[in-house]
């Protein structure tokens, strides 16, 4: 592209011509030129040359501009701007003096100067008459040495007009010191390589010739200077700001990346404001530099005269053309147009984003914006890959692990998914790497796991002396429980700390969770029943959790606990990797009877022995932590958490985090219901001061501060709320499956429940009740009694409110009757299950059976007017009935059903049915196509109740 044209402005001319702008503009007004208002105002190349013939001395002899106003009187307008020159000499001759020291004379007889070393030899101005004061001497100087094109070093602008004397007349052809010259005297100083002044200076007229062609003999150099390094480009990531963009020139520019001032480096257009005109050198330059300089030599902007391109640039130019690509082709291979050329650094942008270096890692749940920032792909794109695979989102919706990376894989990126670190593994990682300081023996916890009703907390109770079971509704146990019991066992006494969990299938969590807080599992087998499913359900979760097993057969005093059925249940064991000691096996047998006590005493000397094996050890006096066994509401206490101490020291007032809980312990109650102060490793303990109900099976921590409590229970709700946002969405693919599902039956329950693994069970057992056409939904669950706002939500889902072991408010109660909402309550958990399943099933539609009464032929057809067709029939088997429906076959093809028998007569009598070998007439509603042949067919529709 061509280089900008400099403007030649009316204050520039008016500093040229030595007068005052002003008067050029009043001249420019007298002659009725237009647009000359300001001393900014622009002035063409003619106007110019006009203006200096007005204002020239040359004016009255040879001029050759048109003049209709009244000649200037160049004199006076001269006169007036010495006034305001002499004013800005003073100004700047103090500002020489003490920049410039005063140059000593040389002899008189040496007009020669001496060169400095660097300077460039060049012939002084011509010389004119000295009328012209020291103001004009600079500024004339100063434009003459700005029109030099062999000019390499800045001249000094002016001297101490006090101190320097008169310029020479005379014009001497070069200041080079020549070889036949004696040597200066060391003692005097250089002279500066300053140039002879003329005696005055005169405005320069119009070019008339044209000016010589000067042979170059080559460049002379002055200096070298190293290159600057250039460091590599950071890889962008997404496209730059509009103020990183850099248009190039034609010309090869030196620069690299960005503008770094006004003047820039080169590779930009050349101007005012950026400067840089592209030249070869392209160096950064400070503004007293540029002022001396053509934009062509040193990148200079600002208002300089227009200078006429060489053949050079022109060649540099059509090179630059011919390697262009063309604008319309670049725009449609390039998604983002941009400039090339130039080593400005605004290149073209790239259309795909740079590819990441390395995998890129991303924490889980991933939502689109994320992937977006982690990535460097438009969220748009990735939007829009959802959508052609049938997915609508946003960007902040969230996607699937495998969509994210199939998505990423299509952009060559590696994407590595991995969970968050919540602030609860922190402190988890923090007390698994923290060091014991008081590490001691503990007590054993031990586990009792087996079917239901095969006698676990019955046996427990003959260990602690007590009578659980008997107070157990049903007869079953249906919470997790943990007591400490101090035994004797063999010549040592010590407390062993038991865990009670429900046999029944329901409470499969409850198992698990048992098997994985203990050290020694007692796996509860009856003699009399042998291996059952819970019980092999039991022996997976304690294998699963590494712990040893005992195996307790008990009811070994039934006349049933032969010993061929003792030996088929040992094989049943050996069976499930539990081989017995007696049959070589590794595996303790005790045959024990919690109601005799047989075997009891065995079966704690067996515990005590694998205790000693295990070494186990724990700290007394670090922070405690451990796990909950279950949690629950309890009146004046709120949110109670039954747990187990695992490790460390639990004190009254320690800042405590567990699930989504927190707070402050207010107070410590042990298995014997007793307020104590501090708890040690092995001791079953029920907290309260936290803020809400954690799930059972949640780990607890103590903490040194209850704002890093705080955070951690915060996050763990945050990451539970994202979690239920993050399911899976409606999708093409999906879409019919959800239609069906939006049409099965629906029966909403709340469930209320007396502790928290009670609830967590319910929801689990009751979600999987259910069918193709009915499903069961649980609307809300917590722990506590049925309240006003239990019944006023079930009111506006239209649930039922099933109670676990809780009791109802009375206004509650008095709310439920005058809003027509069920409550049902239970302390059996199977009971729930049955009933629900029949509530489940009364909603399914019944199933339809066709009952055939008989079969009639039409013997003759009758046609009574006002009545339509009557069928004369023999009624060939069964009988035919009155209202009943009457499906027709005509030659083996049902030409018509689902009508309905209106009228039945046996001679003129109404009939209410007749049966084989008899004649009758029938009346069919709505129908009397009945043709004689036809056969008619009686049947009758049952609905038949469907279970799930």
């Amino acid at each position: 592209m061509a280089k900008k044209t400099t403007t030649l402005r009316v204050h520039i001319l008016a500093k040229e011509l030595g007068v005052s702008s002003k008067d050029i503009i009043a001249k420019c007004k007298a002659e009725d030129i237009p647009d000359i208002t300001n001393h900014m105002s622009a002035v063409s190349i003619g106007l110019s040359h006009t203006i200096r013939e007005w204002f020239g001395d040359s004016a009255k002899d040879a001029g050759t501009a048109v003049e209709t106003a009244a000649p200037v009187d160049v004199a006076a307008v001269r006169k007036k701007a010495k006034k305001v020159a002499k004013k800005v000499a003073k100004k700047v001759a103090k500002k020489v003096v003490k920049k410039v020291k005063p140059v000593e004379e040389m002899p008189e007889e040496d007009d020669d100067s001496v060169a400095l070393p660097g300077s460039v030899a060049r012939p002084a101005a011509a010389a004119g008459p000295a009328t012209e004061s020291v103001a004009e001497s600079t500024e004339a100087g100063t434009a003459v040495i700005a029109e030099a094109p062999s000019a390499e070093a800045p001249a000094v602008g002016a001297t101490d007009s006090t101190t320097a004397d008169p310029p020479s007349s005379k014009a001497g052809p070069s200041n080079d010191v020549e070889a036949g010259d004696p040597p200066a005297d060391d003692t005097a100083r250089a002279r500066m390589n300053v140039p002879d002044r003329p005696d005055s200076v005169a405005p320069v007229g119009p070019k008339l010739e044209t000016p010589k062609k000067v042979s170059l003999s080559g460049p002379k150099v002055i200096r070298v200077e190293e290159p600057e390094p250039v460091r590599a480009p950071r890889p962008r990531s997404g496209p730059p700001s509009d103020g990183m963009m850099t248009n190039a020139g034609p010309r090869r520019g030196g620069g690299a990346g960005p503008m770094e001032t006004d003047q820039g480096r080169g590779g930009g257009f050349g101007g005012g404001r950026r400067g840089g005109g592209g030249g070869p050198g392209g160096k950064t330059r400070s503004p007293r530099r540029n002022e001396g300089r053509s934009g062509r030599a040193g990148g200079g902007g600002g208002d300089q005269p227009f200078q006429p391109w060489r053949a050079q640039d022109m060649l540099e130019r059509d090179q630059a053309l011919k390697h262009s690509q063309g604008f319309f082709r670049s725009h449609r291979q390039d998604k983002f147009r941009g400039r090339g050329g130039g080593g400005g650094g605004g290149g073209r942008r790239a259309a795909m984003p740079q590819k990441p270096v390395g995998p890129v890692k991303i924490a889980e749940p991933i939502t689109i914006k994320d992937l977006s920032a982690a990535t460097g792909v438009k969220a748009a794109e990735i939007i829009k890959k959802l959508f052609l695979d049938g997915i609508p989102a946003t960007i902040n919706s969230s996607i699937e692990t495998d969509r994210a990376i199939e998505i990423m894989m299509d952009y060559e990126i590696e994407l590595e998914v991995e969970e968050a670190k919540t602030a609860a593994e922190v402190i988890e990682q923090r007390f698994a790497e923290r060091d014991r300081a008081d590490e001691r023996a503990r007590s054993p916890i031990v586990t009792i796991l087996g079917h239901v009703d095969h006698g676990k907390t019955s046996l427990l109770d003959r260990i602690r002396q007590a009578n659980v079971a008997a107070g157990e509704a049903g007869g079953i146990t249906q919470a997790t429980s943990a007591f400490q019991v101090p035994v004797k066992a063999g010549d040592n006494e010590r407390v062993v700390t038991f865990i009670d969990t429900p046999g029944h299938e329901a409470f499969t969590a409850m198992r698990a969770r048992g098997a994985k807080v203990t050290d020694v599992i007692v796996l509860v087998v009856a003699a009399d029943d042998g291996v059952m499913p819970q019980t092999e359900e039991s022996i997976s979760h304690a294998q699963a959790a590494g712990v040893p097993i005992v195996v307790a057969l008990n009811k070994i005093d039934k006349a049933e606990a032969t010993d061929t059925n003792i030996q088929r249940i040992l094989g049943q064991l050996a069976e499930r990797d539990l081989n017995p000691t007696e049959w070589g096996g590794g595996i303790e047998v005790v045959r024990t009877s919690a109601i005799t006590g047989d075997g009891i005493q065995d079966l704690l000397d067996i515990l005590d022995y694998q205790a000693d094996l295990l070494e186990l050890k724990g700290d007394f006096i670090g922070n405690a932590e451990g796990t909950v066994i279950e949690a629950q509401v309890e009146e004046g206490r709120g949110p109670v958490a039954r747990m187990l101490v695992q490790d460390g020291m639990l004190n009254k007032g320690d800042f405590i985090v567990t699930g989504r809980g927190f707070g402050r312990v207010r107070d410590i109650v042990d298995d014997h219901g007793r307020r104590i102060e501090t708890a040690g490793p092995s001791t079953p303990v029920a907290i309260s001061g936290i803020d809400s109900l954690p799930d059972a099976g949640d780990r607890f921590f103590v903490v040194d501060t209850l704002k890093e409590a705080e955070a951690a229970a915060e996050e763990r709700r945050r990451l539970e709320r994202e979690r239920e946002l993050a399911a899976p969405k409606i999708t093409l693919d999906n879409i019919f499956d959800h239609i069906e599902e939006g049409k099965k039956k629906d029966l909403p329950l709340v469930v209320k429940a007396d502790v928290q693994g009670s609830v967590e069970t319910l929801r689990a057992v009751l979600g999987k009740i259910g069918s193709d056409e009915v499903r069961v939904s649980v609307k809300h669950s917590a722990v506590g009694g049925v309240n006003e706002s239990d019944v006023t939500l079930a009111e506006a889902t239209g649930s039922i409110i099933i109670g676990f072991n809780v009791t109802t408010t009375a206004k509650a109660r008095q709310l439920a009757e005058a809003k027509g909402v069920d409550i049902r309550l239970y302390d059996v958990i199977y009971d729930i299950t049955d009933d629900v399943e029949k509530a489940a099933a009364g909603l399914l539609d019944p199933e339809l059976k066709l009952e055939v009464l008989g079969h009639a032929e039409v013997r003759e057809v009758f046609k009574i007017s006002k009545v339509g067709a009557v069928a004369g029939c023999y009624v060939t088997d069964g009988n035919v009935q009155r209202n009943a429906q009457i499906r027709v076959t005509r030659d083996g093809i049902v030409i018509e059903k689902d009508r309905r028998l209106e009228q039945l007569k046996r001679f003129k009598d109404d009939a209410k049915e007749v049966k084989s070998g008899m004649e009758c007439g029938m009346k069919i509603d709505g129908y009397d196509d009945i043709k004689q042949g036809d056969v008619l067919e009686c049947y009758k529709t049952i609905a038949v109740a469907r279970t799930l």
